[in-house]
């Protein structure tokens, strides 16, 4: 089976105050650490990068000295996550029967969490990686707590993110059509009615927003590099 990753990192960082899946961590961008478990998996037959078109030539050329051993396709992303995932999506191989999206900014992910997801795609429609919330949830409007959320009922979306190809098309194709913006793309699939499940992630597998999680995202690091 071949199985398409798409990694959209397009953003332009404002909330960070730049473009961080470019900065380096360690001796290579962040973006290639993300990249590294995905090049190493078996399963994986072809890693679709989605960027700015300001960084499609610099990342291209970029990743052509990174990688050897598995097709690297670099295109230009739109202005929404979204609309990124489905420039990659029309740029993967035809014969790709599964499509993983993963975040850019994500760079712990494991080989062993990319496998986990996968294998469990048999049941279902597509399948994301979710943590257990460990804090107390309130749902709130303006300065008012309106109720407090059962914890046990609420999960943390990861990535990556793992659909039937068919699928995915068809989501992203009609919530353009219809102009729906979701956060992710399990959400777009769960609107239309597709059963999407999900395996436990890990706590390791953050996702960098903010130059705090920068901070915590070199301690994990250097922990693991032993630096």
């Amino acid at each position: 089976m071949k199985i398409t990753v798409i990694i959209p990192a397009a953003g332009s960082g404002e909330r960070f105050g730049g473009k961080k899946q470019l900065k380096r961590m360690g001796n290579r961008p962040l973006l290639f650490h993300t990249l590294k478990p995905f090049i190493a998996s078996e399963l994986i037959t072809e890693i679709v990068v989605v960027v700015s078109k300001d960084d499609v030539y610099q990342v291209e050329r970029a990743l052509k000295s990174m990688i050897s051993v598995k097709t690297v396709k670099v295109v230009a992303g739109g202005d929404t996550r979204q609309k990124s995932v489905f420039n990659g999506l029309k740029v993967s191989d035809k014969s790709s029967e599964l499509i993983c999206v993963h975040d850019a900014v994500r760079p712990f992910v494991t080989e062993a969490l990319i496998d986990k997801v996968i294998q469990a795609c048999d049941k279902h429609d597509g399948v994301i990686l979710a943590q257990r919330s460990t804090d107390t949830i309130k749902k709130v409007m303006n300065d008012q707590i309106l109720e407090t959320l059962p914890r046990e009922i609420i999960w943390r979306a990861q990535t990556p993110q793992v659909f039937a190809k068919q699928a995915l098309q068809e989501a992203l194709e009609l919530a353009e059509a219809e102009n729906i913006l979701r956060t992710d793309e399990a959400s777009l699939l769960e609107r239309i009615g597709y059963q999407v499940g999900f395996v436990e992630g890990s706590s390791m597998n953050i996702k960098i927003t903010t130059e705090e999680d920068w901070v915590f995202a070199e301690a994990i690091y250097k922990s693991l590099n032993n630096d």
